[in-house]
């Protein structure tokens, strides 16, 4: 690899800054908004793939992609520019850049206060090889710096001092504390300096990349970190804060946003291998259903495992084993009268038994090699093809099966799984819509491709509900169609851990719906104590599934939230409490989808002020209003938590009592307890009800207030619809804003509402802390206290 050297400027066209390098190489350098700068290289005024899906700033792409040279759906915003012999100085109204012509680098610095947040290494810092397309870009690793994102990684949030790849991979039973690469390519870093505030690079290719941050060192340049990739486009995008809650929104909003599933995706996830793959698959669906029910451990949505399309011992996706699965229409009748969702797995691998894939090959339907011939590699069961999302044939085959084997037997969601695309050929060929390219360009890609075809045929079929789709797979942009999980996890402590900092590191990337294979997929079925402690972290997570496939061998147990009756009431006791906070987690979905926030967050995310939030930890912030402590040990009947400064104080969730703000305390955590605290102020919109409850019988809403001790003032938002529909004008849902402002005499509440949807509870129960006597101005007395009507 050779670095790209220095520069000659070559002027602007319109937006676009352009400097001359070696060999042919051009650097463009142009503002999308004050706070998003694009750096892009090209060889030949030319890129390797002339196309982006990652990019979406208008909420989506064209299937084909994004013209990779388009600047619509940004501002533009001009850049004041002045030059000198050597550098050439660029500012918008956040960001200066000093672009140096020898080497070209460029140095960036907040507008404001001057100060440096990053650079590029003296150095060579950018490279290429021009036979064989490898990329590289080098900055200075400044003192101080934190590595945070890379999307679903291992071990500790703070990334500094690893090595890290991006590459899809079906990692079943990996370590959560230290294996790489995983499931899902996410070439996203933010970095938090010290004292300049933080920021994030997405480069944009989807090619097999490689991160250092602070692993390798060298006699001959400063202390840097690198991005390498070996295929590709240098195209990067640099996302300034300066706090990190901007730089995430900003971010997520640029790969565009964060898909708004119905309500139901955020209940109890039932899903066990066991069931699908026994001879009498359909009886045990629905037995699940009963024992859920009498178990009041209840669901709103179940994965069916692929055990149904089973063919002998092969599973064949769009195909349905009637011997274990008799009556797919009485089933999927049999789950809607329970109110519970079943999404069915689907595979993108046809083996080469399945019954449609030899015509498939014959239409060109899978990724190929350059002469036509699909490429065949290891999958589950065997070897097959891989359908390719690039071809509107295989797209159209997909969607086609889709509605008539699932959607229209009634199953409407589904589960995108096995989708990582494990195909080393360096051969390989996508169609591209017609304009081939090489597959290793774009691997991920193809897990992106086949949820929006998943999507977009359930939304074709039921047009006015919002579609649910999960994903294992995929690289940025699957957060605008799934949900998505950590894959195939082991069953350990560590694990519950690591998983947890795992998911917090997604959210920071826009992967903010997610969540973990509760009790974990492979290994020993969890212990009791274990799983009561990964139930009771599973139901602060937006995705809360219990899965399992250690079930398959002979004999093994079941991991299901009532294998051990002596532990049962532990984990009732946990799921009631996620169905309390039901309207809480919909509203921050809402916020999600709309804004990009995190749901589920590091507790840095609301309180950067304070430098003991990036110590390692277990704590974790669901929304700004309740702070979340799972234990993480075996035997620990005691939690030590860390309660950030900002606000006056924290209460616990559970009994009221105060904490000071910026100190370490250690509170009881019995096995039925998962300690939670809210900053002081918050207000909790809250379900009285232990259970799922309809949009027209959700009767009653509570607001859990934790007033001032003395006076202040505070806002809380409450989301509500009908939990399904398409939300496509006023009357469909509601906003309400709550206003408290409190005194040592009283606490006045105040509500604002906008959207004309009618909810079925028609006040907010107030729900004070023990010993709280102050009089709630705004609401009416009724039998349990204070209530505030809502119209």
């Amino acid at each position: 690899m050779r670095a790209l050297g220095a520069a000659r400027p070559l002027g602007i066209e319109g937006p676009v800054h352009r400097w001359h390098l070696r060999d042919h190489w051009s650097a463009e350098l142009v503002a999308l908004d004050h706070d998003i700068i694009r750096v892009r290289f090209k060889h030949d005024r030319r890129y390797r793939l002339d196309r982006t899906w990652t990019v979406a700033p208008d909420g989506d792409v064209p299937w084909e992609g994004r013209p990779r040279d388009a600047l619509d759906g940004f501002p533009l915003p001009p850049m004041a520019r002045a030059e000198t012999g050597r550098s050439v100085f660029l500012d918008t109204e956040k960001v200066r850049l000093v672009v140096h012509h020898d080497p070209f680098r460029i140095v960036w610095a907040d507008r404001r206060t001057t100060r440096v947040f990053a650079r590029d290494r003296a150095t060579q810092p950018y490279g290429a090889d021009d036979a064989r397309g490898d990329i590289a870009h080098h900055m200075a690793r400044l003192p101080g710096d934190r590595h945070f994102g890379l999307g679903e990684k291992s071990g500790d949030l703070d990334k500094t001092g690893r090595r890290l790849r991006t590459l899809n991979l079906d990692a079943l039973g990996y370590d959560a504390e230290t294996s790489d690469p995983l499931y899902k390519s996410w070439p996203v870093l933010i970095c938090r300096t010290e004292g300049a505030g933080a920021y994030a690079l997405l480069y944009d290719t989807l090619a097999t990349s490689a991160f250092d941050l602070g692993c390798a060192f060298s006699n001959y340049h400063e202390p840097y970190r690198s991005f390498e990739a070996e295929d590709g486009d240098l195209d990067y995008y640099l996302v300034y804060g300066p706090e990190i809650r901007a730089v995430q929104t900003r971010l997520t909003r640029l790969l565009g946003g964060v898909a708004f599933p119905p309500r139901a995706s955020l209940g109890y996830i039932g899903s066990t291998m066991a069931y699908t793959d026994a001879p009498d698959a359909q009886a045990q669906l629905t037995g699940f259903l009963d024992r859920a029910a009498a178990e009041r451990m209840p669901a709103t949505v179940f994965q069916m495992s692929s055990g149904y399309t089973l063919i002998g011992d092969k599973r064949c996706v769009f195909t349905w084993n009637r011997d274990r699965v008799p009556d797919p229409e009485g089933l999927a009748q049999t789950y809607a009268d329970h109110g519970v969702v079943p999404a069915p797995n689907i595979k993108p691998c046809l083996l080469t038994e399945h019954p449609e894939h030899d015509a498939l090959a014959a239409a060109g339907a899978f990724v190929g090699t350059t002469d036509g011939e699909p490429v065949v590699e290891q999958f589950w069961g065997g070897t097959g093809a891989h359908l390719d999302f690039t071809n509107p044939y295989a797209i159209r085959w997909w969607q086609e099966q889709l509605t008539v084997s699932l959607l229209s037997k009634g199953f409407p969601a589904t589960w995108n799984d096995n989708n990582e695309y494990e195909i080393w050929d360096r051969g390989a060929m996508a169609d591209g819509f017609g304009r081939p390219f090489p597959l290793h360009l774009a691997r991920p890609l193809m897990a992106v491709l086949m949820t929006r075809a998943s999507v977009e045929a359930q939304r074709a079929h039921a047009p006015g509900k919002r579609p649910f789709a999960i994903s294992r797979s995929g690289g940025p942009g699957i957060q605008r169609y799934a949900q998505v999980w950590t894959g195939d996890n082991a069953t350990s402590w560590k694990t519950l851990r690591y998983n947890q900092r795992m998911g917090l590191g997604m959210a920071l990337c826009g992967m903010v719906n997610m969540g973990h294979d509760v009790g974990g997929l492979v290994g020993p079925e969890p212990e009791p104590e274990l799983l009561v402690r990964w139930v009771q972290n599973g139901i602060v997570h937006p995705r809360f599934c219990i899965h399992s496939w250690n079930d398959c061998a002979d004999d093994a147990p079941i991991t299901e939230p009532w294998m051990y009756p002596a532990v049962a009431e532990e984990i009732r006791v946990a799921f009631g409490l996620r169905y309390r906070l039901l309207p809480y987690l919909y509203t921050l979905l809402w916020q999600a989808h709309r804004t990009g926030e995190a749901i589920l967050r590091p507790t840095f995310y609301d309180f950067e002020a304070d430098p003991r939030t990036f110590d390692p930890c277990d704590e974790a912030m669901l929304g700004p209003s309740l702070l979340i402590a799972p234990v993480m040990e075996p035997g620990a009947r005691r939690r030590t938590v860390y309660l950030p400064r900002g606000p006056a104080a924290w209460c616990c969730f559970h009994t009221g009592e105060r904490y000071a703000a910026g100190r370490t305390v250690a509170v009881p955590a019995p096995l039925d307890l998962l300690p939670l605290f809210v900053p002081e102020g918050a207000m909790l919109p809250l379900s009285p009800y232990a259970g799922p409850r309809a949009a027209g019988a959700d009767d009653r809403r509570q607001l859990a207030l934790f007033p001032p001790a003395s006076s202040g003032r505070s806002v809380a938002v409450l989301f509500d619809d009908d939990g399904e529909s398409v939300l496509d004008g006023p009357g469909r849902h509601r906003l309400t804003r709550v206003y408290l402002d409190a005194n040592a005499d009283r606490l006045a509440i105040s509500l604002s509402t906008e959207g004309g949807y009618r909810t079925a509870y028609r006040a907010l129960e107030v729900v004070l802390p023990p010993g709280e006597t102050r009089p709630v101005a705004g609401a009416e007395r009724w039998a349990e206290g204070w209530r505030i009507p809502v119209d």
